[in-house]
């Protein structure tokens, strides 16, 4: 009995396997000699026949599939440097090999390469690890072009939108290295296993962007073991290395701020008593203050950097705040001279060795006295002499004559010695002797005042020449240290700037 159950169960076997060889054949047959079929379409029928696109294309489970990655970069739009995000337009070139789809193109009129929709087929699940992303697009449902010896390559179009470390140090003279990992997120090295494309970046298609050059490019594999699993998980990374292009800063951020450079040292040259020194100190400082919050806003709210044009724009609002404070100072020693006092001793020589370090022309201050105070006590000891000598008897009309020039006391002594003598009798009264005093103080009084007044003005020009020699002292100053912060920040620091990455990135 169980003899005879055995051969029936063999017969059906035997003729089950006999028909469906027959149908098989039957079918290769039909299409070899059906009108209505194309050769893609009876490809694309026999190649579909049984696929599953939910599995790994690979006969062997323990064989990994090899996917190669490449990006073909074609343009870069934007780098948010605030949010630290880089958008960029490219080609996400994937290839591999998937053995459930072979042929003999001699049996298909020589077709070697077929198109097919990316949803028929299995696919790599590659991401962006360090996407700005929310991942519910996905990618362009491009078609997959497929070899005859099993060989797949799909290239997406892609607008990306990934992380980028903005290191604004050198700003706006900045290098960015930006970064895009691409890996498998669901398989591990063991299953899919990832790999540069000999190209890596592929530039032939690249449009330049207005703001950032593209300055060099690379692409490294990386295998990575995370805490969540022991597998590896091998990825790879395509770095960026871009430069901003500093034209559009240089004319609309240093230019403008070198010129309120140069007008904050031409402020140095205004009068000390024109009043306008520190109106024009703070209409400077207000507009670096503006400059300051237009950059601001550009800039990421870090603290782990100061950019350079902060820096620069710090030191030279730092000038004009110190310019301001010293045309108040040089003010307030310009208007010493009306308070009648003199320059201290200490101050007049420390300013004067300053002049003639400066090779500063003084009149005022290397002089002791003025020239007018000089010959007043000149005048008032002729005067008293020829008083005592000539006039003593006179009623004044002798020292009217002596005032006008009209004789002189040395060369007339005899004539005037006559005169007195005949008018002896008239004016040697007491009245012509208190009219003769009353003269001579009201003489007095005026030569004293026009002493005080040459003293006061001699006074004011002393402390006028010292706020002048002042100023210009603080003019060499600030013009050397504005060239040279200028010169450090905006011309060696951009020079000697390095860029560390992991390994070169070779220059385009």
């Amino acid at each position: 009995m169980l003899r005879d159950i055995g051969y029936g169960i063999l017969c059906f076997l035997s003729i089950s396997t006999f028909m469906t060889v027959v149908s098989t054949e039957y079918q290769i047959c039909i299409n070899k000699t059906t009108p209505m079929l194309t050769d893609e379409q009876r490809l694309y029928m026999v190649l579909m026949n049984n696929y599953d696109s939910n599995t790994r294309p690979v006969f062997n489970a323990s064989q990994p599939v090899n996917v190669t990655i490449g990006i073909t970069l074609t343009q870069i739009f934007d780098v948010d440097e605030k949010n630290q995000v880089i958008t960029t337009n490219i080609w996400l070139d994937q290839s591999w090999i998937d053995e459930k789809i072979k042929w003999d193109p001699k049996d298909y009129n020589g077709l070697t390469v077929l198109r097919m929709p990316c949803k028929s087929l299995w696919l790599p699940d590659i991401v962006t690890y360090n996407s700005a992303e929310d991942y519910t697009d996905g990618y362009m449902e491009a078609l997959a072009m497929v070899s005859h010896d099993g060989s797949v390559f799909w290239p997406p179009i892609v607008k990306l939108r990934s992380t980028c470390f903005i290191d604004i140090t050198y700003y706006p003279f900045d290098d960015q290295i930006c970064k895009m990992k691409m890996g498998s997120w669901a398989y591990d090295g063991f299953q899919v296993d990832v790999f540069n494309s000999k190209k890596g970046i592929d530039l032939s298609n690249f449009v330049s962007n207005g703001e950032w050059e593209l300055v060099g490019v690379k692409s490294v594999r990386n295998v990575i073991t995370y805490t969540c699993c022991p597998e590896p998980f091998p990825d790879v990374t395509f770095m960026l290395h871009i430069r901003r292009r500093t034209l559009y800063y240089t004319y609309n951020v240093i230019i403008p701020c070198i010129m309120l450079s140069i007008l904050t040292l031409l402020g140095f040259w205004m009068r000390p008593d024109s009043g306008e020194k520190v109106t024009l100190g703070l209409t400077v400082l207000l507009a670096f203050s503006v400059f300051m919050l237009l950059i601001a806003d550009n800039m990421p709210a870090t603290s782990n950097f100061v950019p350079l044009i902060g820096i620069y724009l710090t030191t030279v609002m730092s000038l004009t705040s110190v310019s301001v404070i010293l045309a108040v100072v040089t003010s307030n020693i310009n208007q010493r001279g009306f308070r009648e006092v003199d320059v201290p001793r200490w101050f007049r020589k420390c300013v004067i060795g300053l002049g003639r370090v400066m090779c500063f022309q003084m009149i005022h201050l290397t002089n002791e006295t003025p020239e007018d105070i000089q010959m007043i006590p000149l005048h008032i000891k002729g005067y008293t002499h020829t008083m005592k000598n000539t006039f003593s008897n006179d009623s004044g009309c002798s020292l009217i004559e002596y005032e006008n020039g009209d004789c002189h006391p040395n060369n007339q002594n005899q004539q005037n010695q006559q005169n007195l003598k005949m008018t002896a009798t008239q004016c040697n009264t007491r009245e012509g002797n208190w009219e003769l005093e009353e003269i001579l103080r009201r003489l007095k009084i005026l030569i004293d005042k026009d002493d005080e007044k040459d003293r006061v003005d001699f006074y004011s020009k002393r402390w006028i020449e010292a706020a002048e020699i002042i100023d210009r002292f603080f003019f060499i100053i600030f013009i050397i240290g504005t060239t040279l912060s200028s010169v450090l920040l905006l011309v060696v620091m951009p020079l000697i700037k390095s860029v560390s990455i992991e390994g070169e990135i070779p220059v385009l």
